[in-house]
Order: C-alpha cells, then structure tokens, then sequence
C-alpha cells in the first residue's frame, strides 16, 4: 500500500516522534542531549517553528512542535539531523544514520488534547534536564520554548500557572489513553475529537484514521 503523505497544518501543535534505528541509543550522556538541543535552538527560528516541549530519551526524540507553513517540519528536522547526527558520529567515531527512518508527526487539536500531549512528553518518567519540564518551571526558563494559550489559562500568575501545571503533569494521562495516542502520532493520523480529525483529513486529502483491516464490507444488493 503506497504510503500516506505526512499531514501538516500550518499553525497548529504536532507531537514529532523520531526514533533511533534499531532501537539503538541516539543519546548517551548529558554533551549529546546538548548538542542536539543547541541544533534545535538555532534550526526552529531558520524554519518558523515554535517549540512548545521537548524530552529526549535514549532511544527517541519527542518534540511538540508549531509549523508556520507546510513544509517547516521537514526543514527543522533536516537541519537539527544534518548537524546533530555529523556531530554524534565524529565524537563516537561512528558513522551512518542514527534515525529508523522518517519522523513521524501528528497534528493535534487545540484545548485539552494539546495540553495533555504537553504534559505527556514533559512528564515522562526521565532524569532531570532530559524533558522541558525544569525549563518551563523553577526559574530556569528557557527562551527556546513557547507557552502555549492553553498554559497562560491555567492561572493569572507565573506561580499559579506553575503550580496548575506541575498538578497536571504529577496526574499524568490514562495509560491506555496514551498509549492510544503514541500509536495515533506514530501513524501519523490527527489526535483530537471526530470533527477537528475530519477538517485535518479534508484539508490533506486523506484518511482522518486508519482504515479497519479486512476487506471493505459488501453493500447488499438492492
């Protein structure tokens, strides 16, 4: 089956899922967790992207990202692979690709569901400085990151939304919830209620979810 061109809306959040080939590392310690967030500083200014999270596990990059047009997740991607990857492989005297193949990215809609996306990456169970979550809090801001309208609405001050948003990422999601998520962003297909799915699928010309397996069903004859 010929594969589904990856869905892009200008304006809007998708969660960007980018795996180590193999399941291999692509971070080892803290320089490679820096130098790819320096590529990323300086590549989402270049490409009109806002970021809005980021967590960087050993195996994976997961990045919340806002496009300005159509094309600006490629662009950053590109360009923060291109440096981080060249760098990685001259200071691990290795060579190649790092990344199981493309990345992957779904939009998301705006409300709760950007919110809990955001809270996902930035709570995942990771040691201190490999998620956002102590630079969006505590003082140790990072001008890299955007808050989005949905943060500013959880309180009148920067202590009250703080506070609001640590008690949200501490809740965490359902874990089928997630996990139902992760496959939706790995597939590429929009996460959010049927209606903003649907404009999603309209606007790319294609699927809003995936087809059930099996055969299409006979109609009955009339």
């Amino acid at each position: 089956m010929a594969r589904l061109p990856r869905l892009v809306l200008p304006g809007h959040a998708h969660w960007v899922i980018q795996r180590g080939h193999g399941g291999r590392a692509v971070f080892t310690d803290t320089a490679d967790r820096d130098a790819f967030l320096a590529a990323l500083r300086d590549a989402a200014p270049a490409a009109s992207v806002q970021v809005l999270a980021w967590a960087l596990p050993a195996n994976e990059v997961q990045l919340l990202l806002v496009p300005a047009t159509a094309t600006s997740l490629s662009q950053l991607v590109q360009a923060v692979g291109r440096r981080y990857v060249s760098a990685y492989n001259r200071r691990h005297a290795c060579a190649g690709t790092l990344w199981d193949g493309r990345f992957r990215a779904a939009a998301v809609e705006p409300g709760s569901t950007l919110m809990g996306v955001m809270t996902a990456i930035d709570g995942l169970p990771l040691p201190p400085g490999q998620t956002s979550l102590a630079q969006r809090l505590a003082g140790q801001r990072d001008t890299m990151l955007t808050d989005p309208p949905e943060f500013w609405a959880l309180g009148n001050t920067p202590f009250d939304r703080e506070a609001a948003y640590r008690r949200k990422v501490a809740d965490g999601l359902p874990l089928e919830q997630l996990q139902r998520w992760r496959q939706a962003a790995l597939g590429g297909w929009p996460l959010g209620g049927d209606v903003f799915r649907k404009a999603a699928a309209l606007t790319g010309d294609r699927p809003a979810q995936p087809r059930r397996p099996g055969r299409p069903q006979r109609r009955p004859a009339p």
